[in-house]
Formats: structure tokens, C-alpha cells, sequence
């Protein structure tokens, strides 16, 4: 079948958006982005500097002082204005993600109902947000209250670029902050319609800038003094530089970061469901990019050949091909570094021996040569120490390891530096909720895959960040609480 293929005018007319204007400055650097499913050209936008990082946040500041004046009722419209508007324009959306980042085209996808959803739901939060009266002794009164940090950094990931930023956004906002947000290089045409969406909306200018734009675009906005809070989502080593620049002026960050998601499968589970969902989540959706994905399949030992054969037969049918071709559910990698990246982290666990590999992992060519495509690779017998095991490949990589006892296969998902997800599969309710107590993560999933409730926290443990995105703290990370002491007499 012949693909179709909608666009977006945002890949022609990307620019920097800086106190309600869209300036797209010809002395500035542009960063071209290669379509993922066909390694061409598909785009291009500035790359803003210190100049521009210095513009975004000034603008932010003089927003700011009018933004938090603005009734919480209004707030709110202009949220649920901007959910209307991006459900109307849920297709050009799938469009963007399906060249952006070979996502396989839906005219209707989840993702893009959740963005939706992230403004409904920090719509309603805007005239919620109350503080308390706190009883002390004599003629007193004491109470506290909620306030905007004022310019809120906001750098957003590339494999859900959308829905990354919009998850601090929405809050950040609802909450009477402003924002300045860094989208991916890898990722940035969805953020920069969300601020088409946003003006078209009726948020005032300057409440949201958008600077794309590199490291060094990075490290000017995270180590300038005007931020109040920043909001990161990335990798660890890029966090470390994070928190270590953020320290100069002890600014607050949130941390959404890596993991290593362990996913149990005990012997008494529904065996189709649990092998479905871990092939699935494991190295087919998003081409395995994703964050809380389960790579890590943990298997008792007495189903292990089942659950084994289970997901190869799953796998071996996984229709692989260009985004807007109908039928596919498997796209590329990001781009050719991620790829030969990918590709070196399977061969070096093959000829180290961290497993077996008993499907997938090569690259793929005929009419799919020019894009970043890679079989889903399984491997099997995986020593949980190895690095295969230990380390996120980000990429369509399952490792299966085997257990044997309830307790070894705590302890085999505990043992590794992340803290992210976990996921149980099992019909006994007790050992359900008891192996999830256990597990040393934030976001547990029992006898399938979570979507992300929009109203329900999300974050990590251990070397996975702290704080939290979605659900009431995650508007409360956007907040900060004061004390006001009056002597009545």
C-alpha cells in the first residue's frame, strides 16, 4: 500500500519564540534534522545562544508580573482553550511525531489524547490551590499559602517531545509561573507548535518562550539567575551538569531520568497478556526509547521456555516500515549515532557473553537502508551484572532473566542503580501488592502496563531523579509555600 503523509507547516517556518514574537535570526546557526525513517532532511530551526537564553528569560520576568495577577478562572479558560485546540489538531500532532521521530502514524493517538488530557486536568487545579490556617497561641493569625516560583526552566525530552513539555507546562502555568522551554534538538517541532497552539489560545505574551538550540543554549538558561525552578528530562549524565550549574544559584530542579525497568513474570500469571505487554513495551513501542520501558523480562524459571517462546513469536510478526505506511507499529531509532550505538551494545553483548541472543538486532535494509532501523533484538540467559543487564540501552533491546523464587526476583530488580519502573505479572493478589511494596522504584505496574494517568504522580528513585510530573504534586513542584505571621493586638 502507498503511504499518505500530512504535515505541518512548523517544519518550514521554525523560530525561536521570545515575548510573543516568533524570531527566526539569519546570524544564528541553524540545526537541520533528519527525518529518522528516511535519514533526509525534513526540517530546520535557529540555534539560540546566550543572547537569545538572556531574551527568553527577561521576557519571562516582565510576563511574570502581570501572569501572576491574572484570576485563577482565566488561567484556567486559557487552558482548556489550548486542549480544545490541540484535539482539533490531533492529526498535524501524529503528523509532526511521525517525522520527527518515525513515530508510526495514527490520526488519533494516545499521545496526543494526553496532551489534551495534561491541560483539562492542571486546567482544573487553578482556583484549588489552597493554603491553611495554622493555630498558635494569643492574638494571632498564621497562615500559609501557595506562590509561583516566577520563570520556570522547562528542558524536555526527545522521545515524546510533545508530551514531555507539555507535562511541565501545563502545571508550570496552571500554577501562575512562566516558562521558558528548551525542546531536544532531536525534538523540537512539536514543542514549537505547542506555542502556535498556546498564543492562539490566548496566553499572553511572554508567559511561554520557546528557545531551540544546543548545549551551550543549555548550560546559559541553567545557570542564569533569573530561573526560579528548572524541570528536567534526560539522561543522567546530563542531570549531573545540571545540578551542578543549578548550585551556583541553588535552584531547585525535578528530575525525570533513566531506567532499567524490571518486569516480573511470575508462573502463575495470564501468560499471553504478561508476554504480550513485555514484548511489546519491551522492544517494539517507540523502537524500546522510552524511559520506564520494561527492559529487563524476569521470568520463573518453570515458564521461562513459554514466556521465551512467547515473545519471539510476537516479535518475528511486528510489522517494521516508513511511519505513514499503514500497518506499521514499529519505527526507527533517533538517528544514525543512536543506531550504530545500539548496534555496538549488541554485538559487544554478544561477544562478552552478557546472553544469547535468540532474535533480532541487525539493521535493516532493502527499501528501509536509508533510515535508522533495527530488529527488535532478544536476549535470553542474561546475567543480570552484565552491562547489557545493568546499563540503558535505549533501543529496541529485551534481556530475559531467569529466577526462581519470589524473593530472588526482588532482588534481582533492585539490583541495579536506577529506580524508575517495575511491573508484576502474577493472579495472586497478596504476592501482587507484597513483590510491589518491594520493589525499589516509583511507578509500578501490576498485570499490565500503566498509561500515565495524567492525575497520578510520576517519577523515580535512586539514580532515576526526584520530584514528580502529573497528578497533584505535580503541581506542587511548581509551588512554593509561605508563612505569614500577623499579631492581631
Amino acid at each position: 500500500m502507498t503511504e499518505t503523509n500530512p504535515t505541518s507547516d512548523v517544519f518550514t517556518n521554525a523560530a525561536l519564540f521570545i515575548g510573543g514574537e516568533w524570531i527566526d535570526n539569519s546570524a544564528l546557526d541553524r540545526y537541520t534534522h533528519l527525518d529518522p525513517s528516511t535519514g533526509q532532511p525534513c526540517g530546520s530551526f535557529p540555534k539560540g545562544g546566550i543572547t537569545e537564553a538572556n531574551a527568553a528569560v527577561a521576557a519571562a520576568h516582565k510576563a511574570f508580573a502581570t501572569w501572576r495577577e491574572v484570576s485563577p478562572e482565566q488561567r484556567r479558560d486559557i487552558l482548556l482553550k489550548a486542549a480544545d485546540l490541540i484535539a482539533a489538531s490531533a492529526e498535524e500532532f501524529a503528523a509532526i511525531a511521525a517525522r520527527e521521530s518515525g513515530h508510526p502514524f495514527n490520526p488519533n493517538p494516545a499521545s496526543v489524547r494526553k496532551l489534551v488530557e495534561y491541560f483539562r486536568y492542571y486546567a482544573g487545579w487553578t482556583d484549588k490551590l489552597e493554603g491553611t490556617t495554622i493555630p498558635v497561641a494569643g492574638a494571632v493569625l498564621n497562615y500559609s499559602q501557595h506562590e509561583p516560583y516566577g520563570v520556570v526552566l522547562a528542558i524536555s525530552s526527545w522521545n515524546g517531545p510533545a508530551t514531555s513539555a507539555v507535562m511541565k507546562i501545563a502545571a508550570a502555568l496552571a500554577a501562575g509561573n512562566c516558562v521558558v522551554l528548551k525542546p531536544p534538538e532531536l525534538g523540537s517541532f512539536g514543542p514549537l507548535r505547542l506555542g502556535e497552539i498556546l498564543t492562539e489560545a490566548g496566553l499572553p505574551p511572554g508567559v511561554l518562550n520557546i528557545v531551540t538550540g544546543g548545549a551551550d543554549l543549555g548550560e546559559a538558561l541553567v545557570k542564569h539567575p533569573g530561573i526560579g525552578k528548572i524541570s528536567f528530562t534526560g539522561g543522567i549524565q546530563t542531570a549531573r551538569s545540571i545540578c551542578r550549574s543549578a548550585a551556583e544559584n541553588m535552584t531547585p530542579v525535578v528530575m525525570e531520568l533513566g531506567g532499567k525497568s524490571a518486569n516480573i513474570i511470575f508462573d502463575d500469571a495470564d501468560l499471553t497478556r504478561a508476554t504480550t505487554m513485555a514484548a511489546h513495551m519491551g522492544c517494539v513501542q517507540n523502537a524500546g526509547q522510552g524511559c520506564l520501558f520494561p527492559t529487563r523480562l524476569l521470568v520463573q524459571a518453570n515458564v521461562y521456555d513459554e514466556v521465551v517462546e512467547k515473545v519471539i513469536a510476537y516479535v518475528s510478526k511486528v510489522k517494521i516500515g516508513l511511519p505513514f505506511t499503514p500497518g506499521v507499529t514499529m519505527g526507527p531509532v533517533i538517528n544514525e549515532q543512536a543506531c550504530n550505538r545500539i548496534l555496538s551494545v549488541i554485538e559487544t553483548a554478544q561477544r562478552e557473553g552478557h546472553g544469547t541472543l535468540l532474535y533480532g538486532g541487525e539493521r535493516l535494509g532493502g527499501e528501509l537502508a536509508g533510515g535508522y532501523y533495527i530488529s527488535p533484538a532478544v536476549f535470553g540467559n542474561v546475567d543480570n551484572k552484565s552491562a547489557l543487564a545493568q546499563h540503558e540501552v535505549f533501543g529496541p533491546v529485551l534481556s530475559i532473566i531467569r529466577f526462581d523464587t519470589e524473593e530472588e526476583a526482588v532482588a534481582l530488580a533492585n539490583d541495579t542503580v536506577y529506580g524508575l519502573a517495575g511491573y508484576v505479572h502474577t493472579q495472586n493478589l497478596s504476592r501482587a501488592h507484597r513483590v510491589a511494596a518491594k520493589l525499589e522504584a516509583g511507578y509500578i505496574g501490576v498485570n499490565g502496563f500503566p498509561p500515565m494517568p495524567v492525575n497520578a504522580p510520576f517519577g523515580g528513585f535512586k539514580q532515576s531523579g526526584y520530584g514528580r510530573e502529573g497528578g497533584k504534586v505535580g503541581i506542587e513542584e511548581f509551588l512554593r509555600t509561605k508563612n505569614v505571621y500577623v499579631a492581631l493586638s
